[in-house]
């Protein structure tokens, strides 16, 4: 597989070479910024420090831009401190010292006409090139980069889907996870109870008694302590926690105010999980967001277009899977331009990703 080239900017360019350094401006109080502050996109954003145009090797939308060491830092505005040199100015074509790249990978070739139809993508939508082109790119990504899957509670709900993302952990295609509490607890439900909010995962049938059983799960995983004692404690085999416990792969588990329980390896407080989730995005090059509208939007925000891996700046590949055309349209609308949507039955797209990865 052939990543797409970068299109680094010309910095011989006199607009460049007679641009001024970034104006800079000390916070004076923690967790706020100068006024005129300049903010951040998912975009490569240069800034010129000392004569020299230099990259943020870590964005994020909506940070500030700290100066530390002569380096540009994308930094939430929260975690300013006072005395931080931050960079102030919000024009972006370079003459201000601020240069934003918004076309910054090769496109391929479009020969269509100004006008066409099925311009969006909806559930009309063909995905048949979508699906090979993920499993190519999944290929290369197992050897050379780092995936972030992002799961909703419907991964878990059906027997089939739940097997195949644990054939993707295995096999690995998955570096990280981030999810909520539902997709841990009924997870581990299914691994005991067998059951998903009471239905069997596999019949869809109701069971009785079942409605206990996620609380069920979530007490007597707190009396372990932990998820992790859980599983080994019983000697659980089964499932997407099981299996990234095995494997050791990083999960975030970010509370919500709808929780029930929660597990006890749940996050509260949503500043520290998206600390935790971002320090794993820095090393994402795809990410896959799996029916959960709300932690795909979160993530969406996080991830920037691009990476820097030895030296040379490649794409991130972010894909939004839902059944609701709403939930992939809102995170474009939200800013994750570079998202690429995929509107299907989030079981049909596990199992057959799984199955194409043989």
């Amino acid at each position: 597989m052939k990543l797409q080239e970068y299109c680094a900017p010309d910095f011989s360019d006199p607009v460049f070479e007679n641009a001024p350094d970034a104006g800079v401006e000390a916070a004076q109080e923690d967790g706020i910024a100068p006024r005129g502050f300049h903010a951040t996109s998912i975009f490569p954003e240069y800034f010129k420090i000392g004569g020299e145009w230099k990259l943020i090797r870590h964005s994020r939308m909506d940070c500030a831009v700290v100066i530390k060491d002569g380096e540009p830092l994308a930094v939430e505005p929260r975690s300013i401190a006072k005395g931080d040199k931050v960079v102030i100015g919000r024009a972006e074509d370079g003459a201000c010292g601020i240069f934003l790249n918004t076309l910054p990978f090769e496109a391929p070739g479009d020969e269509s006409d100004g006008f066409s139809f099925r311009g969006s993508r909806t559930r009309e939508t063909s995905y048949s090139r979508d699906y090979d082109s993920l499993y190519e790119l999944l290929r290369y990504e197992k050897k050379h980069g780092f995936c972030i899957w992002v799961l909703g509670p419907a991964c878990t709900f059906d027997y089939d889907s739940r097997r195949a993302m644990v054939g993707l952990i295995h096999k690995g295609y998955v570096q990280a996870m981030f999810a909520g509490n539902a997709l841990a607890t009924h997870d581990i439900e299914a691994a005991v109870f067998k059951t998903a909010l009471g239905q069997d995962i596999y019949s869809q049938r109701s069971v009785r008694g079942g409605h206990y059983h996620h609380l069920d799960t979530i007490n007597m995983v707190r009396e372990c302590g932990s998820i992790r004692s859980f599983i080994e404690k019983r000697g659980i085999s089964d499932g997407i926690m099981a299996a990234c416990i095995k494997k050791n792969i990083p999960y975030v588990l970010a509370g919500s105010i709808r929780d029930d329980g929660p597990l006890p390896d749940v996050i509260a407080d949503v500043y520290e999980a998206q600390s935790k989730m971002r320090a794993l995005i820095r090393q994402a090059t795809t990410v896959i967001t799996l029916a959960t509208q709300l932690h795909a939007i979160a993530v969406g925000n996080m991830t920037p277009c691009y990476t820097v891996k030895n030296g040379l700046v490649r794409p991130v590949h972010f894909y939004t899977v839902d059944i609701s055309e709403f939930a992939v349209g809102k995170l474009h609308d939200r800013g994750s331009l570079s998202a690429r949507s995929i509107v299907t039955n989030v079981q049909d797209f596990l199992v057959n990703v799984e199955r194409n990865l043989e």
